[in-house]
């Protein structure tokens, strides 16, 4: 009986055994499966992407879709805002700044198989800046006379006159390199040079991008095989998704008074930057009272930035005393130029014949920045005797043919989302009819320099002018609400473009 129990126990011991070495396989099985789903991501976006090619229309979200995994340009913008090389790997500028040669890399091919060389780049650069192009940046390529091709990776741009911006320029997802063949389709079906490739685009739902495997930088090291953009428009929604893991990310999510909810959701991690989405109140500096700098400066006092980004965004924002971001290269804190001081303000309307204030229309936009802002700026501006009206204006096609196009206005709202575009303040036409020949001959100084220092310096300079002259109330910087699995690294804090960078994507092990 002894001998049987005894193999009975040996025999239980070894089933034990085999079962212990089944389960810790079926763990390892789990464990590597799960590894393996770690190669993924699946980042939320508010808003849907009309197309997927940046080089035809200027919507930010295609370029939050497609730059940089997809398509990629001469140089590139990196995470601090800085121009660096990419398809181009150096480049001289000529003594005059008028000729500017990129020795090309070679062996870049495109998704389908097509070699990238200086008669693609030529090819590329003359669609966009040609007479029949549509693209939304090409008056940046304005200064260019003729484009040579020496050899296949050699470029060179000759210049009417210098154009210090011109590499920042080239890096921005209006200029990514296209191929001749694949050109037309690039809306629908995106083939670039770029670490990812398009798969499909389930429209009213998502764009789906796997690793290009045989991507020509070596140097990058892609940890995600497989990316989802996800497009859910309804905030309570996307905290839905976050919270039930059906995304990992949104990268800019799209209800600031809903973040504080995540706090106590310790798989979540919040993440606050800065964009370059710079919120202005532009006024009509052609039609008075507004042509009169005493006022605009009166009203520039009678607001209180703190106050307003609380009531505007729950707080979130960076103020700004210029149409300038702290992204920016030679960013200067103008906020105290004119800084909140309702008795100072009263003064400045008296000495300008307004003692007893004004009456004016904001026409605000519908988006809820805009309302709220214009809500609250309604208030401040009674404080000194000012009587602001809000008309509701539908954004963007009402909003494009009365204020921009238009210029029928007396206030607007809207949040300016180009990189340094502090130019618009140069252009004739433009909504805010602002016209300073020293601010516009600064910016001449600007371009007819390559050399970075003198540029910032310069830029500081343009900033400042603006900060004295007031055309718009200059208000803050939306922030760049990040909120994903803290388990998620390498997605970019500050967005000195608007993107959505996966070079450096990867799950923390």
């Amino acid at each position: 009986m002894g001998r049987t129990i005894l193999k009975a126990s040996a025999f239980s011991l070894k089933g034990a055994v085999f079962a212990a070495i089944a389960t810790v396989g079926l763990i390892a099985a789990a464990t590597g499966a799960e590894a393996a789903a770690k190669t993924s991501v699946t980042i939320g976006m508010s808003v849907e992407p009309t197309g997927l090619d940046p080089t035809v229309a200027a919507p930010v979200a295609i370029g939050q879709v497609t730059w940089q995994n997809v398509f990629e340009g001469l140089t590139t913008i990196d995470k601090t805002g800085k121009v660096v090389p990419e398809l181009a790997e150096s480049w001289t500028i000529s003594p005059d700044g008028k000729t500017y040669t990129f020795k090309l890399h070679d062996g870049v091919k495109f998704h389908n198989g097509v070699a990238f060389d200086s008669a693609t780049a030529k090819y590329t650069l003359d669609r966009a800046r040609g007479a029949d192009s549509v693209n939304p940046q090409k008056r940046y390529l304005a200064s260019i006379d003729t484009i040579e091709t020496p050899d296949a990776t050699t470029l060179v741009l000759k210049l009417k006159q210098p154009a210090g911006s011109l590499l920042y320029w080239l890096g921005w997802p209006a200029f990514s390199m296209v191929e001749a063949k694949s050109a037309a389709d690039d809306k629908t079906t995106p083939v670039g040079t770029g670490p990812l490739k398009f798969v499909s685009w389930e429209k009213g739902a998502k764009v789906q991008l796997a690793k290009n495997a045989d991507y020509w930088n070596k140097a990058v090291s892609l940890k995600i095989e497989t990316a989802t953009f996800r497009f859910i428009n309804d905030p309570q929604a996307q905290a839905a998704a976050l919270t039930a893991g059906d995304v990992d990310a949104f990268p800019e999510f799209g209800a600031p008074e809903l973040v504080k909810s995540f706090e106590s959701n310790k798989k979540l991690a919040t993440v606050i930057g800065n964009t370059e989405m710079k919120v202005v109140a532009g006024m009509n500096n052609a039609r008075k009272p507004f042509t009169d700098k005493k006022v605009r400066q009166a009203l520039m006092m009678a607001v209180d930035r703190k106050t307003l980004i609380e009531g505007a965004w729950s707080g979130y924002g960076t103020a700004i005393g210029s149409h300038y971001t702290p992204n920016d290269r030679g960013f200067k804190d103008l906020t105290g130029t004119y800084p909140y001081d309702v008795e100072k303000a009263k003064k400045l309307l008296a000495d300008a014949g307004y003692p007893n204030g004004f009456t004016f229309t904001m026409k605000a936009p519908q988006m809820a920045y805009a309302q709220r802002s214009a809500q609250v700026l309604q208030a401040l501006f009674a404080e000194i005797g000012v009587t602001m009206n809000i008309e509701t204006t539908e954004f963007p096609a009402k909003w494009v043919s009365d204020v921009m196009k238009g210029t029928d206005f007396d206030m607007t709202i809207v949040a300016h989302s180009e990189p340094m575009d502090i130019d618009i303040y140069a252009r004739d036409p433009y909504y805010f009819n602002y016209k300073n020949p020293a601010f516009n001959e600064t910016l001449t100084k600007i371009e007819a320099t390559a050399d970075p220092a003198e540029q910032d310096k310069l830029y500081g300079e343009a900033q400042t002018i603006l900060a004295n002259d007031v055309p718009s109330l200059f208000l803050f910087v939306m922030p760049k609400l990040g909120v994903w699995d803290a388990k998620l690294k390498g997605l970019w804090a500050n967005e000195p473009i608007p993107s959505n960078v996966l070079t450096d994507v990867h799950w923390e092990e």
